[in-house]
């Protein structure tokens, strides 16, 4: 039997992004969001906050990077969502982490994380229920280390965080249960 729980956002997994983009002196600054996800084959969909001093640097210069944080990384991730860019002068410094400028934006590259994605700002939705911040992808770039013997993303070796809503825990992936666009190919024949 299912108990109400009320009105509480359950969505499970939520993935544990890291957005960066430069602001307009040049400066890295950097935060995590859970609320983000794939919204095309070429588009990634970030819904955060208009507020963030992450969002004005991206509406400012136009581009940014979405890294996948890891279980490697977690201590800095997590510190990206308690540090604010409004209230502190560099967050990003206080790291100890090192980033290039991607080749493909305007946008900083995060060395540390183990997988980004490299994008234009393609736009930006404002609504009395949604604020929105879409890229194009542009270019994704992994670290070997996390790819297989195809050159392909293995989930097993990124060790991608994810958030736990309901009690603010960090979480791994990467067993892997059964095969999309399969599992679920017997019963196409009842």
């Amino acid at each position: 039997m299912k108990k109400n729980l009320g009105a509480v956002p359950a969505v499970y997994p939520m993935p544990v992004l890291i957005v960066a983009a430069y602001d307009e002196d040049g400066k890295v600054c950097a935060m995590n969001a859970a609320w983000g996800m794939i919204c095309d084959m070429d588009k990634i969909a970030l819904f955060i906050d208009e507020e963030h001093k992450t969002t004005k640097n991206i509406r400012a210069v136009k581009a940014f990077t979405v890294s996948l944080a890891d279980k490697e990384h977690m201590d800095v991730a997590d510190f990206f969502s308690i540090a604010t860019g409004n209230k502190m002068a560099d967050k990003f410094a206080c790291t100890g982490y090192h980033a290039v400028k991607s080749a493909f934006v305007n946008a900083p590259v995060i060395e540390e994380f183990p997988l980004v994605m490299e994008c234009e700002l393609a736009e930006i939705v404002d609504t009395d229920h949604l604020h929105a911040v879409v890229g194009k992808i542009v270019n994704t770039a992994a670290e070997e280390a996390v790819l297989n013997e195809k050159g392909k993303v293995d989930p097993a070796k990124l060790n991608a965080l994810i958030f736990d809503q309901f009690q603010s825990g960090y979480y791994v992936s990467g067993e892997k249960v059964g095969k999309a666009w399969n599992a679920g190919a017997g019963l196409m024949k009842k």
